[in-house]
């Protein structure tokens, strides 16, 4: 195992030179963003509408290509751990790897052949779920190890919550670019951008603080040692009721996050042009409320300011369930409400999982082993999105362009009201078992 070259501690990153620490290691968080955008929000629109695939058939292959994804990420976060036990080069390595493969899937993804785009769905759909798997596949690499290098930084709430703030706003800049270039950027240059952007980010990861050197878990040929590894996470019960509450409420933010340009074209009915200011204001809202949400979490701690960012998403997007054509500028408070409401997803089930991992004794031995799971709910809920929520459309009568009444509350309902039931399930499950278990006290103080 070689020791790193430069270790430094958490609290480094609330010193007064605190945020070069903070931009060698955040700044990945932006071409992963850069990247995630189109996956999630865009593409399943340019697919649905440009390419004319079907919503049930693109929601089948979404839903395959991204449990094919989730099922593989507890496999990466084991070999993210045993990459650590051999040297903080070998992780900087597989991430160079798996970002070289990230530049090329997104190319193909969003560049298809010009004629597989032309009256060959099929082939169309088979290209896309090729390309899909193998992109996801690269992206959890390089995801996984940049989560486990943060994570095991260590540090108190605060510190953790900075940690995953600067990661966490650099990837809120990654989506604003990814929002608004394709306004003013062709497809070549976007893709030059990103695979610009990616080659900055792994550099200064190169020079970012580095974690403690880490103990090998037993013997490096035994298996049964590393299955239990593997393993670990679900024999933590605060780690099985934390991954409870971010699936029901990751899945709340993934159905919006996939059907919003479908609600922005046929729902509000606003012009191609004002699209991405829509994007734009819900992130810029984000990234702006970050400073807001981790004073509170000073005062008041990460689980209750969380639960603050759920409520106000709920009040959000039942405003949001009475708008029509033409509310463009009422839509755009939505989705600056939202975005605030955002910011507590973003950065703070993350900071409460690095406070479990080191309460459990798990930083600097196996937090892949958590990470890997943690990635995989991750995909989950955007799985279950796209692969629920499109069919669910198109069997209710909702079709893309479509002005008929019928299919536009069909719209409604899935963007607006299913989001607001399952935030209020996952607030419920967030107070009853992270907040007020006193099981749950011990792991989340």
């Amino acid at each position: 195992m070689n020791a790193p070259v430069v270790t430094t501690p958490a609290s480094a990153f609330g010193s007064s030179g605190g945020w070069r620490h903070g931009v060698r290691y955040g700044f990945m968080g932006l071409p992963l963003a850069f990247l995630a955008l189109p996956l999630y929000v865009i593409l399943p629109n340019l697919y649905a509408t440009q390419f004319g695939v079907p919503l049930a058939a693109l929601g089948a292959v979404l839903l395959l290509a991204r449990l094919s994804d989730a099922l593989l990420d507890p496999w990466i976060g084991r070999w993210c751990d045993q990459w650590f036990e051999h040297s903080h080069a070998r992780v900087l390595r597989a991430a160079a790897i798996g970002a070289v493969a990230m530049a090329l899937g997104f190319w193909a993804v969003l560049q298809p052949p010009s004629h597989l785009q032309q009256n060959n769905e099929a082939a169309l759909l088979t290209w896309l779920t090729l390309c899909m798997v193998a992109l996801y596949a690269a992206y959890s690499v390089t995801s996984v190890a940049h989560q486990n290098w943060g994570a095991r930084l260590g540090g108190d709430a605060l510190e953790r919550s900075r940690i995953v703030s600067w990661r966490e706003g650099f990837t809120l800049v990654g989506v604003l670019l990814a929002a608004a270039l394709p306004t003013w950027l062709s497809v070549d240059w976007m893709l030059g951008s990103f695979a610009l952007l990616l080659t900055l980010a792994w550099w200064l990861w190169r020079q970012a603080p580095a974690p403690e050197p880490t103990q090998a878990v037993g013997d490096g040929g035994d298996r049964r040692i590393k299955t239990i590894m593997n393993a670990a996470p679900w024999q933590a019960t605060g780690f099985r009721r934390l991954l409870l509450v971010y699936v029901v409420n990751g899945t709340a933010a993934a159905i919006p996050a996939t059907l919003v340009l479908f609600f922005v074209q046929d729902r509000i009915q606003a012009t191609a042009s004002q699209e991405p200011a829509f994007l734009v204001a819900y992130f810029l809202a984000a990234a702006a409320s970050m400073p807001v949400w981790l004073a509170l979490v000073k005062r008041f701690g990460i689980a209750p300011t969380w639960l603050a960012g759920m409520c106000l998403a709920v009040l959000s997007f039942v405003w949001a369930f009475g708008l029509g054509a033409g509310d463009q500028t009422a839509f755009l408070w939505v989705c600056i409400a939202s975005g605030i409401a955002a910011g507590t997803d973003i950065a703070l089930p993350q900071a409460l999982l690095n406070g479990l991992l080191e309460r459990l004794g798990a930083r600097g031995r196996h937090e892949g082993a958590y990470l890997g799971w943690w990635s995989l709910a991750t995909k989950l809920n955007l799985a279950l999105a796209a692969g629920l929520a499109l069919p669910a459309l198109a069997w209710f009568g909702y079709e893309p362009g479509t002005r008929e009444p019928h299919g536009l509350q069909a719209l409604s309902l899935a963007y607006c009201l299913l989001p607001c039931a399952l935030k209020l399930v996952a607030a419920a499950l967030l107070y009853r078992l992270v907040m007020v278990s006193p099981t749950a006290r011990k792991d989340f103080s």
